[in-house]
C-alpha cells in the first residue's frame, strides 16, 4: 500500500508543478505592464517638468518678472510637477484702478527681481511673477483675494502656508524687506542692487550752495546766527518732523495717499506720507498753543490782552489735542483714550 500510494502523489505534485506555471503567467504580465505604465508616467511627469522649467527659463531672459493670467498660473504655480518655488504678486496696475501703492510696490519687485536675475547665483529653482487683477480675475477669486498688492511664495512641494504671504501692511514693501522674506521662505539669498540715484547728493548740494550763498551775501552781518528765535523756529520743524513719522516715510516709502476707487475715501489701512503731514500741523497748532499760554502769563502788558491770548491758546491746546486723539481712535480701533472730540 505505501509503495503504491508514493507514486500516485508523485504524479498528483507533478500534475500541480506543470499548472503553476501556467496559472501564474497573466500575474506575471499584468504585474510587467503596471511597472511599464508606471515607467511611463513617471517619464511624462520627468518630460512635463522639464519644459515647464525651459519656459519659465526663457521667460525669465526676457523679462525678470513674467505676467500671468488665469490659464498661465493654474499650469505654472498651482498645477504639479514642479520643482521650483514662485513669488508672485497680486497687483491691480491699471490707471482705472487708482492704486499708487501698487505702483510703487511694482517698482520695487522690479529691483528685486532684477537683482536675482542678473546675480551670479541665479538658478531655475526661484521665478518671479505677477498677476494683475484685470488679467487674472478669477486668480484672485479662486484665492479669495480682494487687496492689492500683495505678495506669495508658492512652494515647491505642498501648499502655501500662512507665513508665506508677505506682510505687507507691517514690514513695508522694500526690495530688501523682500529679500530677507524670501530667505527666510526658499534658503535663497538675493543681494538687492538699486540703480544709482543722485538726487538726494544734487538736493544736498544745491542747498549747501543756498547756505553758502547767503552767509556770503551777509558777510559783513552775521548776527542773524545768534538768533535765539530762529535757532528755535528750526528746533521745532525738525521735532515736528521726526514725531509725526518723517523717518518712517524715509524708511518705508510708502505713497503720499491711496483713494479707495469705490468711495474715493483715502485708505486708513496703512500709514501714508498724508498722515504725517497731518500730525505735524496738529502737533504744530498743539505746540503755538502751550506758547501762547506761556506768553499770557509771563508777559507784563495789559491784562484784558493777556486773557484772551491765555483763552486762544487754551482753545488751540483742547481742540487739537482732542482732534489728534480722535485719529488716533478711529486710525487703530481700540484705542483707549479720547477728549471731548470722539
Amino acid at each position: 500500500m505505501g509503495a503504491r500510494a508514493a507514486p500516485s502523489r508523485r504524479r498528483q505534485a507533478g500534475r500541480r508543478m506543470r499548472y503553476l506555471p501556467t496559472g501564474g503567467f497573466p500575474f506575471l504580465l499584468l504585474l510587467l505592464l503596471l511597472c511599464i505604465q508606471l515607467g511611463g508616467g513617471q517619464k511624462k511627469k520627468e518630460n512635463l517638468l522639464a519644459e515647464k522649467v525651459e519656459q519659465l527659463m526663457e521667460w525669465s531672459s526676457r523679462r525678470s518678472i513674467f505676467r500671468m493670467n488665469g490659464d498661465k498660473f493654474r499650469k505654472f504655480v498651482k498645477a504639479p510637477p514642479r520643482n521650483y518655488s514662485m513669488i508672485v504678486m497680486f497687483t491691480a496696475l491699471q490707471p482705472q484702478r487708482q492704486c499708487s501703492v501698487c505702483r510703487q510696490a511694482n517698482e520695487e519687485y522690479q529691483i528685486l527681481a532684477n537683482s536675482w536675475r542678473y546675480s551670479s547665483a541665479f538658478c531655475n529653482k526661484l521665478f518671479f511673477g505677477m498677476v494683475d487683477y484685470d488679467e487674472g480675475t478669477d486668480v484672485f477669486q479662486q484665492l479669495n483675494m480682494n487687496s492689492a498688492p500683495t505678495f506669495m511664495h508658492f512652494p515647491s512641494k505642498g501648499r502655501p502656508k500662512r507665513a508665506d504671504t508677505f506682510d505687507l501692511q507691517r514690514i513695508g514693501f522694500a526690495a530688501e524687506q523682500l529679500a530677507k522674506w524670501i530667505a527666510d521662505r526658499t534658503d535663497v539669498h538675493i543681494r538687492v542692487f538699486r540703480p544709482p540715484n543722485y538726487s538726494g547728493t544734487i538736493a544736498l548740494a544745491l542747498l549747501v550752495s543756498l547756505v553758502g550763498g547767503l552767509l556770503y551775501l551777509r558777510r559783513n552781518n552775521l548776527e542773524f546766527i545768534y538768533n535765539k528765535t530762529g535757532w528755535a523756529m528750526v528746533s521745532l520743524c525738525i521735532v515736528f518732523a521726526m514725531t509725526s513719522g518723517q523717518m518712517w516715510n524715509h524708511i518705508r516709502g510708502p505713497p503720499y495717499a491711496h483713494k479707495n476707487p469705490h468711495n474715493g475715501q483715502v485708505s486708513s489701512q496703512a500709514q501714508f506720507v498724508a498722515e504725517s503731514h497731518i500730525i505735524l500741523v496738529l502737533n504744530a497748532a498743539i505746540t503755538m498753543g502751550m506758547v501762547l499760554l506761556n506768553e499770557a502769563a509771563t508777559s507784563k502788558g495789559d491784562v484784558g490782552k493777556r486773557r484772551i491770548i491765555c483763552l486762544v491758546g487754551l482753545g488751540l491746546v483742547v481742540f487739537f489735542f482732542s482732534f489728534l486723539l480722535s485719529i488716533f481712535r478711529s486710525k487703530y480701533h481700540g484705542y483707549p483714550y479720547s477728549f471731548l472730540i470722539k
